[in-house]
């Protein structure tokens, strides 16, 4: 513990300084450059691009860096190499009359080489020192140390040589490229190179089943983390571009805006406003299914909003894709004029699965677009395997998320295939999953589309009828009863029937209706004849109580007049006139 505590405790040694290379994708790969003021050796086959990275290394240095450089050439002259890399847009001309590089030519042929004592270089270090010297260089490339020893036989004048060219260019501290041809069982043909050099970079030009490739490689570099995996590398009109590498720490940042998808029921599908900005969508389905029409309403939406599109097609032309889909009522010609839509539509064995990765990086460089589709992704895969298409889509859909730009991708599925996998199996790296069908019943063929996936968001899990009409895209609910699902006229038909029979249990209900209306007014006349006669009688039992009234009030009267007629005592107490008397009083 106490050893470990001391080692820990120890002061850590300066990092190694680094000379950018200004190559795109080189620079992260390499860790921020090659080891500057050390030798590094780039060694391949010829047409690899050697020259061309270590002309691009020089270049960008004197330019972007400011550490003027010296090319030391030994098989092109400096007219060829000035006409050949001026097409990736490099003045050596320029540079050379501002003394920014110095371009030398050192003739060596064989046949003109007499031998007259022991070979060394030091007539090499005497010419390159001073061209070094004459602009203050920093950078110095020597292309390539094959022809240096053309003439030499003795293998170990030879290795002590190489060893002394390499100690020479470390002394001198310049940042050093040296080019070598690849050898037989090495990494060069004298097989020491790589081993005296403090960084080695492979290049590789391969063809597979007739498609071109070139790859990359660090082979080691000496006291710095760095890739070791084989990269992709295209030589495009701006010089070399490394394919990027995906971005291992997923830092990107997950924007909570949602836009449409440009089909209204589609959106209501996902949680009601669309799609995430910056996600990756896939629809996946087979030929007919619509997913092309899908995108180009995606697209549709998208110029609407006044946003930037590019819209790489495999498969039509620009002018098919407007055609076809102005037959479904959506009209991307205005959009194309005014700027707002881009189409690059291209065979994909046209060039590699890098040469369309480095178009389609190009492109949104130029153009910034906020939305890109690829229709369908599912061809590029007979320009590489599956595993290759599977990178090349990881670094392209990592771009979008980086520069939140909303990915739309098509994959074409065969009849074979199950449905819920992709042919290209990058569904995993999707952020929504559609899942577009052809329903066969009843002797007809018919859309569906739902919603597999959709993450971060609640979505409908229900299948929707996927109509194409010249009113546009429309997604109408299929009939769904006990184990069927109905579409196309299955669907009307069965919807005619449920109409009618709703209509039949309308006129039912209206006719009982009527019924009960008709036997309430009944009912209704029968206790108003009730009431009339239950007040008739009241009205007669009323009068017979007031006529026996007035014949009681009779009676008495009529007995009370009797009665005082004959001067009866009850006469006379009912009068209250007279007083009763005694008798004989």
């Amino acid at each position: 513990m106490k050893a470990k505590a001391k080692r820990n405790a120890e002061p850590v040694s300066e990092a190694l300084e680094k000379a950018a290379m200004g190559i795109p994708g080189l620079d992260e790969i390499t860790g921020g450059g090659l080891p500057k003021g050390r030798p590094t050796l780039i060694c391949g086959s010829a047409g690899c691009g050697k020259t061309v990275l270590s002309m691009e290394f020089l270049v960008r240095g004197a330019v972007e860096q400011g550490e003027p450089g010296v090319f030391m050439a030994f098989e092109e002259t400096e007219e060829d190499l000035t006409k050949n890399v001026a097409s990736l847009g490099f003045n050596l001309r320029t540079l050379t009359a501002q003394k920014k590089v110095v371009v030398d030519y050192v003739h060596i042929e064989r046949s003109e080489i007499e031998e007259t004592g022991e070979y060394d270089l030091e007539g090499l270090f005497i010419r390159l020192g001073h061209a070094i010297d004459s602009i203050g260089a920093k950078r110095v490339v020597l292309d390539t140390i094959e022809a240096l020893f053309v003439s030499l036989p003795n293998e170990a004048i030879l290795r002590a040589e190489l060893r002394r060219l390499f100690r020479w260019l470390k002394d001198k501290g310049v940042t050093a490229i040296i080019t070598a041809e690849r050898g037989q069982e090495a990494f060069t043909r004298h097989g020491l190179e790589e081993y005296v050099a403090d960084c080695v970079i492979l290049l590789d030009h391969r063809i597979n089943d007739q498609i071109s490739t070139r790859r990359l490689r660090v082979v080691k570099y000496r006291g710095s983390i760095h890739g070791t995996n084989e990269y992709p590398f295209m030589i495009g009109k701006e010089g070399v571009s490394v394919l990027p590498i995906t971005s291992l720490g997923l830092e990107h940042a997950a924007s909570e805006l949602r836009i449409s998808s440009g089909v209204p029921r589609l959106d209501a599908m996902l949680g009601g406003k669309g799609y995430y900005r910056g996600s990756s969508v896939l629809v996946s389905g087979t030929a007919g299914s619509g997913k092309s029409s899908l995108a180009a309403a995606f697209v549709d939406a998208a110029a609407r909003r006044g946003e930037r599109c590019l819209y790489f097609a495999f498969e039509e032309s620009q002018s098919q894709i407007l055609r076809n889909m102005r037959s479904i009522g959506i009209d991307l010609e205005p959009a194309v004029r005014a700027g707002l839509v881009q189409f690059h539509a291209a065979r994909p064995t046209l060039c590699g699965l890098e040469m369309h990765l480095l178009e389609i990086h190009d492109a949104i460089r130029k153009l910034k677009p906020k939305v890109v589709v690829i229709d369908p992704v599912t061809n590029l895969m007979s320009t590489g395997t599956g595993n290759e298409v599977k990178s090349m889509l990881t670094r392209l859909i990592d771009c979008f998320k980086t520069e939140q730009i909303t990915a739309f991708f098509t994959s074409l599925t065969s009849g074979e295939s199950a449905p819920e996998q992709t042919e290209v199996g990058v569904s995993s790296l999707m952020d929504t999953w559609l899942l577009a069908r052809n329903i066969e019943a009843n002797g007809e063929r018919n859309r569906g589309l739902y919603v597999l996936k959709s993450r971060g968001m609640p979505h409908s899990n229900q299948i929707r009828e996927f109509v194409l009409s010249s009113q546009g895209i429309q997604l109408l609910d299929v009939y769904v009863g006990g184990d069927t699902l109905l579409t196309g006229s299955a669907r009307l038909a069965q919807e005619s029937r449920e109409k009618a029979a709703a209509s039949q249990r309308q006129q039912e209900i209206a006719r009982r209706s009527r019924e009960l209306e008709r036997e309430g007014q009944a009912i209704e006349a029968q206790i108003a004849t009730l009431r009339a006669g239950l007040e008739a009688k009241a009205e007669q039992f009323k009068l017979e109580i007031a006529q026996d009234s007035r014949r009681q009030t009779a009676l008495l009267e009529a007995e009370m007049k009797i009665g005082r007629s004959r001067m009866a005592d009850s006469a006379m107490g009912l009068g209250g006139k007279h007083k009763p008397q005694r008798n004989g009083v």
